[in-house]
């Protein structure tokens, strides 16, 4: 599958800079909850919206598409790789942000594997935050994507971080809407006053937020 073609399809009517802004607070808000670390892995990276907004010293991304049009700090260290053959420091990050990714694997046992693999490259008692589409709130929808294999609840991310020997310490079912064409606006504003909201989550979200440690 050509994903470089497949998402500027599907992101063909969202202007990337308006998607840079609302990932900025998204960055700062996560950067928080993973006890601000200050070095962080991204193994799912894509154009760079979260690496390069979360205001830690040492960033990597990985990714085995390299986009044109990304725009990375100078800090930033890009490793255009899959990232189960990445070369990966082992035992370095202090915390690791997977978003959007675990649906994309073949099957649950990759999913498995992959984790696996972020707890080595993770040092001890580093964090892990897990986000992506919670099948129990957005199954109508979850297969509309051509890119999903694997269909994930929160209950399963748990499961699937603590066999991989990770502590799931914070678990949200609700969290982010299910993509940038759900009902919240996607502008920089409307998303830190959505962060703020635990109600809206409750009545908006559609993707999960798991967080684990090691």
């Amino acid at each position: 599958m050509n994903f470089e073609r497949l998402y500027e399809f599907r992101f063909r009517d969202i202007d990337q800079g308006t998607r840079q802004r609302v990932w900025q607070e998204i960055a700062a808000f996560m950067h928080r909850k993973l006890a601000e670390p200050e070095r962080v892995l991204d193994p799912a990276a894509g154009r760079g919206e979260f690496i390069n907004a979360v205001p830690a010293p040492e960033r990597w991304a990985v990714d085995r598409v390299a986009y044109p049009q990304a725009s990375d700090a100078p800090s930033l260290r890009r490793i255009v790789s899959d990232v189960m053959s990445a070369e990966l420091p082992l035992g370095h990050f202090d915390a690791i942000f997977v978003s959007n990714f675990l649906e994309h694997l073949t099957d649950q046992q990759a999913v498995a594997a992959f984790l696996e693999r972020m707890r080595d490259c993770t040092r001890p008692g580093g964090r892990i935050a897990v986000i992506g589409p919670n099948y129990r709130y957005c199954a109508r929808e979850y297969w509309d994507f051509a890119d999903h294999e694997v269909a994930l609840t929160h209950v399963a991310v748990e499961e699937h971080l603590y066999a991989a020997g990770f502590e799931p310490i914070e678990t949200h079912a609700r969290f982010l809407p299910y993509s940038f064409r759900s009902v919240l606006p996607a502008s920089q504003w409307a998303t830190s006053l959505y962060l703020r909201s635990r109600l809206a989550w409750r009545v908006l979200g559609k993707q999960f937020l798991v967080i684990g440690r090691r």
